[in-house]
């Protein structure tokens, strides 16, 4: 009999362990989940026209005329300006516009064979297949705003060029030390 009881004991323990083990088994495979649960945000379209590389932002084109004949000179140029750190981080649109060099001084009308006034044309290179440019005499500038697509960072090169007398080559221009224009290159997230 005794050895009946040690038996007995022994098996109580046994299932006793067992029990134990089994319900510590149910604890560790028994969980409970949220989720999953979203993390958002956003980003905002936005555009950054950067800044002037490799010098001031003046376009500095000096004598505006043939000194012997008071023409304006055929070959006027300035060195174009790089715009760096541009960018958008969206479908965009570029667009250039200017104003024609106009004697600040003299401020009466132009007399009769003379002008106080030199339009020119200013294109921005780089953001689109096709450059954005504008002339300031001309009554509309249909490539003045280029559209891209994707989003973009890169130089823009701004030129000036073509430099003509408003109201006609054959006119004389009026004296002055400052003849002053401007050009204006503007980013922006197209719809």
């Amino acid at each position: 009999m005794k050895r009946l009881v040690t038996i007995s004991t022994l098996m109580a323990s046994m299932a006793f362990a067992g029990a134990a083990f089994a319900a510590e088994g149910e604890q560790s495979t028994s969980t409970s989940s949220v989720g999953p649960m979203p993390v958002t945000g956003n980003v905002p379209a936005i555009c950054s026209s950067g800044t002037i590389s490799g010098g001031d932002n003046v376009f500095g084109v000096g004598v505006l005329i043939d000194t012997a004949s008071g023409l304006l000179l055929q070959n006027l140029t300035a060195p174009p300006k790089t715009i760096g750190a541009s960018f958008c981080n969206s479908r965009s649109s570029i667009t250039i516009s200017a104003t024609p060099l106009v004697a600040q001084n003299f401020t009466d009308t132009a007399p009769t064979n003379f002008s106080k006034s030199v339009d020119f044309t200013a294109t921005a290179t780089g953001w689109t297949e096709t450059a954005a440019s504008t002339n300031t005499g001309a009554a509309q500038n249909p490539n003045a705003t280029q559209t891209r697509t994707t989003p973009f960072t890169g130089p823009i090169t701004v030129t000036v060029s073509n430099f003509t007398t408003t109201g006609g080559s054959n006119l004389l221009m009026v004296a002055d030390t400052n003849y002053e224009g401007t050009v204006t290159v503007t980013l922006a997230v197209a719809s």
